[in-house]
């Protein structure tokens, strides 16, 4: 607990840099810097506090699980007439990969991040994943109505618009898989690494239906380069799909 006191002032420029920094983004002057600073460190860094990793993986976790609670609280308000199924996938939209990304993209929150590894190399989840951290990190700080503030106005607000949400796609590689099935066609994804001369790994996809290729896709994952393969498809099947 000492230890935690201590750390409730900034202690160096570099400290009051951030706060000056956290408040833009979180609107308020933290409590405590220690869970925000821990929310930034990357596990690259390899801190140990009290004999525990310092990393912001731990408070992902808890961010993940508030943000879930407070998402499905509002649907649960705001869609009074809707059942359990309609409330599940409105909320997998909401808290998808893709839209955290996008979220910590916009916030920028890469900037903040402490660690011994490049930021090109990082990964696109590095945005979703600070984000949740932080979100974690303003728990602990806050609690959960200082979290619920947070999460309405730099998720809610923003980005959720229910009738927009209710038309789109979080995974065209599942809705087209569905339709392959209920078609009885065959649907393949052949993946192979393609690194040509770039230093971040790449892998390209080739999706065939009944053995004719239809798309590709390339990116720095096997999974968001079938996500592309399978949206470039979508496309050509568009109209048979929504029929």
């Amino acid at each position: 607990m000492n230890f935690l006191k201590k750390l409730k002032k900034p202690k160096s420029k570099e400290d009051e840099a951030f706060l000056i920094s956290l408040k833009s983004i979180i609107g308020y002057k933290p409590k405590n810097i220690f869970y925000y600073k821990k929310a930034f460190t990357h596990s690259s860094v390899k801190k140990i506090k009290d004999g525990k990793p310092y990393n912001y993986e731990r408070l992902e976790f808890l961010g993940d699980s508030f943000l879930d609670a407070i998402i499905a609280n509002y649907l649960y308000k705001n869609a009074p007439l809707r059942d359990e199924g309609y409330l599940t996938q409105m909320r997998s939209k909401i808290v998808s990969r893709q839209n955290l990304n996008k979220i910590g993209k916009d916030l920028q929150l890469t900037k903040y991040v402490h660690s011994t590894v490049a930021e090109e190399k990082f990964g696109e989840n590095i945005f979703g994943n600070i984000f949740e951290a932080l979100i974690g990190a303003i728990f602990l700080d806050k609690g959960y109505s200082g979290c619920e503030k947070f999460i309405h106005k730099v998720v809610i607000k923003p980005y959720v618009n229910i009738e927009k949400l209710e038309g789109k796609i979080t995974s065209y590689k599942s809705v087209l898989i569905e339709y392959c099935q209920k078609k009885k066609k065959e649907i393949k994804f052949d993946i192979y690494e393609d690194n040509a001369k770039e230093k971040v790994k790449h892998f390209s996809v080739r999706l065939s239906i009944n053995n004719k290729v239809i798309s590709k896709g390339r990116a720095t994952s096997k999974k968001k380069a079938e996500e592309i393969a399978s949206k470039r498809a979508y496309y050509s099947f568009q109209s048979s799909i929504e029929k």
